[in-house]
C-alpha cells in the first residue's frame, strides 16, 4: 500500500491527479469538506492525523513550525511551488517511495 496524503487547500488539483496516477491516496481538502474554511494550520495537521495521512503543503513557514512543535503526525511535505504539476508529483514520488511509513518527519520537496 502507497503512502496516503491530505493536499492542503493550497496544493495544486493537478499535481494531485498526477499523484493518483502513481498510485497515491490522496484526500483533498475540498473532498474532505473543509475548504474554504480558513481553518488553522494546527487543525489542518491534526485532521490529517487522525486520517493517518501525510499533509502535502505549500504553506513551507508554518508547517515547518508545526514540525519543531511537535513530531506527532503522519508527515509533512512542504513544497516550493511548481506549475509543472507532472514534475511536483515525480519530485514527491522520489521523495517518498522507499519510506514505508512518514510518522513524523517534515520532507522538504523543492523545485530545481
Amino acid at each position: 500500500m502507497r503512502l496516503k496524503f491530505y493536499s492542503n487547500e493550497n496544493f495544486h488539483l493537478g499535481a494531485v491527479a498526477q499523484l493518483r496516477s502513481l498510485g497515491y491516496g490522496v484526500l483533498t481538502s475540498l473532498e474532505a469538506g473543509r475548504a474554504n474554511q480558513r481553518i488553522p494550520d494546527e487543525q489542518v495537521l491534526e485532521f490529517a492525523r487522525q486520517e493517518s495521512r501525510a499533509v502535502l503543503t505549500f504553506n513551507r513557514l508554518h508547517f515547518v513550525r508545526l514540525q519543531k512543535q511537535s513530531a506527532i503526525h503522519h508527515g509533512i511535505l512542504v513544497c516550493s511551488e511548481d506549475p509543472n504539476f507532472e514534475a511536483l508529483a515525480l519530485r514527491i514520488h522520489l521523495a517518498v517511495q522507499s519510506l514505508s511509513s512518514l510518522e513524523g518527519q517534515l520532507i522538504r520537496i523543492n523545485r530545481p
